[in-house]
């Protein structure tokens, strides 16, 4: 069947072309795939799966799906009516373009996959894990050979995750070698909307014959709220608090936030009589926020805070890293998943009930939650717990998903807890008396304070998934950085000069 395509296919690359823009946007984020128990999925190869139901809503692109399939060739796609039918295996264009080969569908990775080869030992298994309104859904392709290298090469392994409530979608890359004999090893990441016109692709990672081993990348879209969440403790065990409504109105709309206003009815005719002091009356509570030309529905949730809600040892009342009164919107690793429900608050692959201890510093035996390298930043918050410059994540050099167990050296001491031990990071850190951070945390701005002779430095901000999200030069003894756009959670700060480089993190509120 696959030779009846071929023609059509080098007629159609001179035909269409792509023109629009996603309203996506994606980075890199850590490697770390779901590892436990999912359910079989089986279907013939190059044909779309039975249809799969999600426990929950998913938006994608702007329209709201609870049902997919599953595409043997490494996708899926929300088109339901397929299922049971053919499943295209054609990679031919980059994306955006309207004459690519599936249509609605998130790509991770779509390559021409053989689901029948002879011998094959791959799986394909779905299943949701988490808990409302934070669950992830899961579709892995584990060990997939490709038509006509079959298992010749390196097996495709991949992970599609969706997540409830924020929308975001991740793909998780175990491997991927392309097979050179069939179509020139082409492969895909990324997401292509209805009609083939927004697509959007992670760097490098568009139509080709690329190789990938252990990446992730979060695709999510910037400002968009299909809902919003403000979680708060209860003071008194009846269900009911006070809730200051313009903490919604500063996140739904950080530029503007007056032009956001509350309404007890979707249908806006009811207005909110006192926002800044809004008691519940009942749990959870919904009310709407309009503005923007857009409306979004405001949960409000009262919890019991002396339950610790993801055994993380971090008494969930103290989760609130930002002190807005609103658990729901600190989320430190930006992976979804609020710090109050996240077992791993910075993303760094080490729990942080391993990381959320107490260390005597003084006679007095004073104790303070552990800061192994003095930033200010608790390690249970720190994505560089040593402060070496390379994120803890990265320091998991036998690649088993926990830095807790690599030690280099043998010195007793994890790597990622001894800033002597950065392999592969070589350049001469500047002394730590010569910049100084601050404010830390931020709030509006945040000041870089050089205090060496040269002035003449580069200064880079990045986010805890490695995207660069500020980048200027500066001449100035004092350089103030606005960083009231960020959103909130933990950034890390490069300074270059004189061929010197240093590392520092702060938190933006």
């Amino acid at each position: 069947m696959k030779q009846k395509y071929i023609l059509f296919i080098l007629f159609s690359l001179f035909v269409f072309k792509g023109n629009a823009q996603s309203n996506y946007a994606v980075n890199s984020i850590p490697f770390q795939p779901y590892s436990g128990t999912l359910s079989p999925l089986t279907t013939a190869d190059d044909i779309y799966s039975p249809v799969i139901t999600m426990p929950f809503s998913f938006d994608f692109y702007g329209n709201s799906y609870t049902q997919f399939v599953v595409s043997t060739n490494g996708y899926v796609d929300f088109r339901t009516s397929l299922a049971g039918q053919y499943s295209p295996w054609n990679v031919v264009y980059t994306i955006p373009n309207a004459g690519f080969g599936t249509k609605n569908s998130i790509l991770g990775c779509y390559e021409d996959l053989n689901n029948n080869s002879t011998g094959a030992i791959g799986t394909i298994t779905s299943g949701v894990y988490g808990t409302a309104p934070y669950r992830k859904f899961v579709v892995y392709f584990n060990n997939q050979p490709h038509f006509q290298c079959n298992s010749t090469v390196a097996l495709s392994s991949s992970q599609i995750i969706l997540s409830e409530t924020t929308n975001i979608i991740d793909v998780q890359v175990i491997n991927r070698t392309p097979c050179l004999a069939w179509q020139q090893g082409r492969g895909v990441i990324g997401l292509v909307n209805l009609d083939g016109t927004q697509a959007i692709a992670p760097p490098g990672r568009n139509t080709g014959n690329w190789s990938a081993n252990q990446e992730a990348w979060r695709f999510y879209r910037p400002g968009y709220y299909p809902s919003y969440s403000f979680v708060r403790c209860d003071d008194d065990s009846d269900s009911f608090v006070t809730f200051d409504l313009t903490v919604a109105a500063n996140d739904l709309s950080p530029a503007n936030p007056s032009a956001i206003s509350f309404f007890e009815d979707n249908a806006l005719t009811i207005p909110v009589a006192n926002p800044t002091a809004y008691i519940n009356t009942s749990n959870p509570r919904t009310v709407y926020a309009s503005g923007n030309g857009a409306i979004r529905s405001v949960i409000l949730s009262v919890i019991d805070c002396s339950i610790d809600a993801d055994s993380d040892s971090v008494p969930s009342a103290t989760e609130d890293v930002n002190n807005d009164t609103n658990l729901a919107n600190d989320d430190t690793d930006l992976d979804g998943i609020p710090n109050y429900l996240d077992n791993d608050d910075d993303g760094d692959l080490v729990l942080t009930s391993v990381e959320y201890v107490f260390a005597r510093v003084n006679p007095r035996q004073v104790n303070v939650i552990l800061d192994t390298d003095l930033d200010g930043i608790p390690n249970y918050l720190d994505n560089d717990d040593d402060g070496d410059g390379l994120l803890t994540w990265r320091e998991d050099y036998n690649h088993d998903g926990n830095p807790g167990n690599d030690d280099t050296n043998s010195s007793g001491t994890a790597d990622y807890l001894e800033s002597s031990v950065a392999l592969g990071v070589t350049p001469v850190s500047i002394d730590n008396n010569s910049i100084k951070v601050f404010p830390n945390p931020a709030t509006n701005v945040l000041n870089i304070q050089n205090n060496t002779d040269d002035t003449n430095a580069s200064i880079e901000i990045y986010s805890i998934s490695g995207a660069k999200v500020k980048s200027l030069k500066t001449t100035q003894a004092l350089t103030t950085i606005a960083v009231s756009d960020l959103q909130s959670g933990v950034y890390f700060v490069k300074v270059t000069m004189n061929n010197q480089v240093g590392n520092y993190k702060f938190i933006k509120n």
